[in-house]
């Protein structure tokens, strides 16, 4: 049977909430970032590994950033929501395998992120410079590569099975939109170099 109006909405907003701890890390690394970098310094065929913008303060920052949202949902869908079987469901699971959810998305989403700016360092694109989808796909591929191979059961079930499918599709199109306010925003308040 077709999935009508109601169950694609509701499956697109449950793909979102639980986006969130991987959605939150790039915006908090960009605003707290600075300081060593990751790679520190070294270079790689003369380029370097990840570039100056992939600082350990914003990988540790953005981490914590998501992994702090994320919690507080946690929290809130097992403390709010008066029916346990709910909270269970709707979200990351029960505790306390759902914190470590959190912590995986979070984590993944900036590894992501890093390896997108190792993948245009190997192709000789310079700090700032458009990388289409990669810019925007890279910490939410991070994020969902890391937890299937994590949580592969819960990942399934997540995003797969059945028409869940649905709502990382439109995920990746919302997030297009996202990404390009949020690097907006990044840009007027003088912690980005560029606004995308």
């Amino acid at each position: 049977m077709l999935p009508d109006a109601t169950m694609i909405g509701t499956i697109i907003a449950f793909s979102l909430w639980v986006m969130v701890p991987a959605m939150v890390p790039n915006t908090f690394a960009a605003i707290v970032g600075g300081g060593a970098p990751m790679d520190g310094g070294r270079k790689w065929r003369g380029q370097r590994l990840l570039g100056a913008g992939k600082t350990w303060r914003g990988f540790i920052g953005g981490i914590t950033a998501g992994t702090i949202f994320g919690s507080i949902q946690v929290y809130g869908a097992h403390r709010v929501v008066p029916w346990p079987e709910v909270a269970v469901q709707w979200g990351f699971g029960p505790e306390p395998k759902a914190y470590l959810i959190v912590f995986t998305l979070a984590l993944g989403s900036l590894l992501g992120d890093a390896a997108g700016s190792f993948y245009k360092r190997r192709m000789n694109m310079a700090r700032g410079q458009k990388a289409p989808l990669l810019d925007q796909w890279n910490f939410l591929l991070g994020a969902w590569f890391l937890a299937a191979v994590i949580h592969f059961d819960w990942f399934m079930a997540t995003f797969v099975n059945g028409w869940m499918w649905i709502g990382p599709l439109c995920v990746l199109v919302l997030v297009l939109v996202f990404h390009r306010l949020a690097n907006i925003l990044g840009y007027f308040m003088g912690q980005k170099q560029v606004p995308w």
